[in-house]
């Protein structure tokens, strides 16, 4: 049925149909509080959810702004150390299988053994071991994508850069590189998100304070479940910006030669089409 459906139709309804969900999940949970009668304890209301966010509004963008910074140096570093290390474990055999079992180990280390751990070695002051926490969740999935795009290139392709007497950095360039683009991009967009959730609940354990995690954490120690959500739906919000914004680089980035070009195209065409309609006017 969506294929008889036009572009600007499908479009709309990919914008109206979450929203319209949304809606209808804040309006039941509304509900549920105001006429069922449960207890706020159990589930604040929207409505309290909303009015704390108005009254906590400076301290809500302080908070994320600390939580976003951490969550985005982490994605950079991260991104930075996977795609140098995978470049490395793609040209020599030797480091691919060292790296193995250390990419193994922190993938399956628990982000909530090792924020207490760092926040102690660089003190309660440093935001370092947030940090490094993001850094270390961001690092493994762009490496493991990124390796996987690496070794996409096929033997023929190598072996014709070789005949031109290409050096290792010119293949990496212009074949390698091009090539694994994809993935690279695909393992950022994940990493996006897990940075934010590790800066996050690496707050929870120590460190400075101010940021999403230990706001949460100390609003619900002190019985401010509405405030709490408040910085919940903050939490939210970053996350789903991280993630917003590195789609908007991959779909940027991934685009061909050929879109930009029609973009181009039809951009000089709707200038040349309202020129000649000023001038018939």
């Amino acid at each position: 049925m969506s294929a008889h459906l036009s572009p600007r139709t499908e479009t709309t309804l990919r914008i109206v149909a979450p929203i319209t969900v949304g809606v209808l999940v804040l309006g039941i949970w509304q509900f549920l509080v105001s006429v069922v009668g449960v207890s706020d304890y159990l589930l604040p209301s929207p409505a309290s959810i909303v009015e704390e966010l108005v009254a906590s509004w400076d301290s809500i963008v302080s908070a994320t702004i600390i939580t976003g910074t951490n969550a985005l140096i982490g994605l950079i570093v991260g991104t930075l150390l996977g795609i140098a290390l995978a470049a490395l474990a793609a040209r020599w055999r030797a480091v691919d299988q060292m790296s193995a079992p250390v990419i193994a180990s922190l993938a399956v280390v628990p982000i909530v053994a090792l924020a207490p751990v760092l926040n102690s070695m660089f003190g309660a002051d440093s935001q370092f071991g947030r940090q490094a926490i993001a850094a270390i969740a961001s690092f493994v999935p762009v490496f493991v994508n990124t390796l996987r795009g690496f070794r996409q290139t096929t033997p023929v392709h190598r072996e014709l850069m070789r005949a031109y007497a290409a050096t290792p950095g010119q293949v990496l360039r212009t074949l390698t590189l091009p090539t694994a683009r994809p993935f690279i991009l695909t393992g950022i967009r994940i990493a996006s998100s897990l940075a934010v959730i590790s800066a996050l609940v690496a707050e929870y354990f120590g460190g400075p304070r101010g940021g999403l995690g230990s706001l949460i954490s100390t609003s619900a120690a002190s019985s401010a479940y509405a405030r709490a959500w408040a910085y919940v739906v903050a939490s939210i919000a970053l996350g789903l910006l991280f993630y917003l914004a590195t789609l908007a680089l991959e779909r940027l980035v991934l685009r061909t030669p050929t879109q930009r070009a029609t973009d181009r195209t039809t951009g000089t065409s709707t200038t040349s089409t309202s020129t000649e309609t000023s001038t018939t006017h």
